[in-house]
């Protein structure tokens, strides 16, 4: 069994993080300097990383390879699955004509851009977020958004903007279930205190989310129904997470703003007009429909709404993960061997990928596409030409995913990760800043809050014991800083390229986009750990 080092380099922590990192900052080198696409970026920074395991932390070449496939099955099922039965419904939609029926029964609640973002981004992301999670809110919305008339651009930097609030929470609470599971810490307090680090934040995203589209000047003219809708989520947020638990916060705090919203504007018009940069200043012309054409419109996402809501039962999960099958992942189960401080005492690093193939959602959203084809009329043929484009259309964000899965874990298993968490724990006084921090490097790395709390959720705990911090804030701060680093994970930005049929040369900007209020609003959120964990 090879036995993780965490400081390879000299002995030095120091030394050791700046090699750690190497593989990050050609990430960001061949996105933020070089502009590469995110496919060819995955693939750099998992050369990177390899070599970083391999001659700097000496890690056998066996296990560098069960690591990094490891890392690229877990991102094909569950994540890559998900994206591609999201953009499977929207083109089905789209081939049949019912999304110009979607377009028009939106744009007859609001014409105004900003608040079908409000709407679509942020409020139904949100419930798709708590509902699914792993990558289907940005697919789902981007789609949305970009059959609605926003270019590809706006769509994905606005819906990858708009799903920091519900991460936390997402997919029936699993981030703080494994936050608990990981830590040995109780569920209810970790939501508590989860839920009082991203409240403040949730209330202040609508309106910062209209302030990136146009400025102080576009949020006055919609802010009633930005307060209104942040007001909405954040207070649920709070109440759901403090007294009821983490499982159902998304969802009621998602039907919460869709409903006031919606109530809004019945009752209210912005005065002002407001049009996305190369937009038309000629109002789209919008047809009236049916009921039952609305009803048959909507009615693909409608079943993926019940899908996924009856594979979120415990019953239906029970029995759907019957079906799972547990496999030993070859050359990396328990080869390798993790050491304090990271964990308690050494233990092997288990490696169980699990083909959770019947219970993942992305076979929810697939058996709800396919019977909503079925209902529509769509022959075998013609469905058969839609699975064929959408195939084409996600290879490269396929790739991308598998490749930055590939480094995440390989990084996680040769204990580069480890380093880079250690380095952050050396802080002292300053660690709840950085704890968020912490929290967010891991959602960079693996696209995921769930995956983060299980990678760093331990180290936290140790660190604040240590320094005579609370233990459950540090935690929860981990997994409150990490819904910010999902806007620039390459996961996430391969998602909203695939869902909206964004051009290769514009991922580099899209990352660029992001990674600025990814570093602002995950800097506020380590500001409020301060708070809670200095003022009271």
């Amino acid at each position: 069994m090879w036995q993780q080092n965490y400081t390879p380099i000299g002995d030095s922590l120091a030394l050791s993080a700046s090699v750690a990192a190497l593989p990050i900052v050609v990430l960001l080198m061949m996105l933020g300097v070089f502009r590469k696409p995110a496919w060819i970026a995955g693939l750099a920074g998992l050369a990177a990383a390899a070599v970083v395991a391999l001659f700097g932390y000496g890690m056998p070449g066996g296990t560098v390879v069960g690591a990094v496939t490891f890392g690229a099955a877990f991102g094909l099922l569950p994540i890559g699955w998900i994206v591609f039965s999201a953009i499977l419904l929207y083109r089905l939609t789209v081939e049949t004509g019912k999304f110009e029926i979607i377009k028009d029964s939106v744009g007859s609640l609001t014409p105004d851009r900003r608040l079908q973002a409000l709407l679509i981004a942020f409020a139904f992301g949100a419930f798709i977020e708590g509902a699914a999670g792993f990558g289907s809110p940005v697919a789902v919305a981007a789609a949305m958004l970009t059959g609605l008339g926003f270019s590809p651009f706006y769509a994905a930097g606005i819906c990858l903007l708009a799903n920091t609030a519900p991460v936390a929470f997402g997919s029936i609470g699993i981030p703080v279930t494994t936050l608990a599971l990981t830590t040995g810490l109780p569920v209810r307090e970790l939501s508590a205190a989860v839920g009082r680090i991203c409240a403040p934040l949730s209330f202040f995203v609508p309106s910062y989310l209209i302030m990136v589209m146009g400025g102080w000047k576009a949020l006055r003219g919609v802010l009633p129904a930005a307060l209104i809708c942040g007001g909405a989520f954040a207070g649920l947020q709070f109440f759901v997470s403090n007294y009821v638990g983490a499982e159902l916060v998304d969802i009621t705090s998602s039907l919460a703003a869709i409903a006031s919203l919606v109530i809004l504007f019945k009752l209210w018009k912005p005065s002002d007009t407001f049009h996305l940069e190369g937009e038309s200043s000629e109002a789209p012309v919008l047809r009236k429909h049916s009921p039952s054409e609305l009803f048959w419109a909507w009615m693909p996402y409608l079943l993926l709404v019940v899908f996924v809501l009856i594979w979120g039962q415990e019953g239906v999960k029970a029995k759907l993960n019957s079906f799972t099958m547990n496999i030993p992942w070859p050359g990396l189960h328990n080869l390798v061997e993790r050491v304090p401080p990271t964990v308690g005492k050494p233990a092997p690093y288990a490696a169980m990928y699990a083909f959770s193939w019947l219970s993942a959602a992305g076979t929810a959203c697939v058996f709800a596409t396919i019977l909503a084809a079925m209902l529509l009329g769509v022959s075998a043929k013609r469905f058969a030409g839609i699975l064929g484009q959408t195939t084409q259309q996600l290879a490269k964000p396929l790739l991308t995913i598998a490749s930055v899965l590939g480094l995440a874990f390989l990084m996680n298993y040769s204990g580069a990760t480890a380093t880079l968490g250690l380095a952050f724990a050396s802080t002292g006084s300053t660690f709840p800043f950085f704890s968020a921090l912490l929290g967010w490097l891991g959602v960079f790395l693996t696209g995921s809050d769930t995956s983060a709390n299980a990678l760093f959720g331990n180290l936290q705990v140790v660190t604040a014991t240590k320094l005579g911090l609370d233990p459950v804030l540090m935690a929860s701060a981990n997994s409150a800083g990490g819904v910010m680093g999902k806007m620039i994970s390459l996961q996430s930005i391969a998602v909203a390229a695939a869902a909206t049929g964004m051009k290769a040369d514009d991922e580099a900007k899209l990352f660029r986009f992001t990674l600025r209020h990814s570093v602002f609003l995950a800097s506020v959120i380590g500001l409020v750990t301060v708070f809670y964990a200095y003022a009271r």
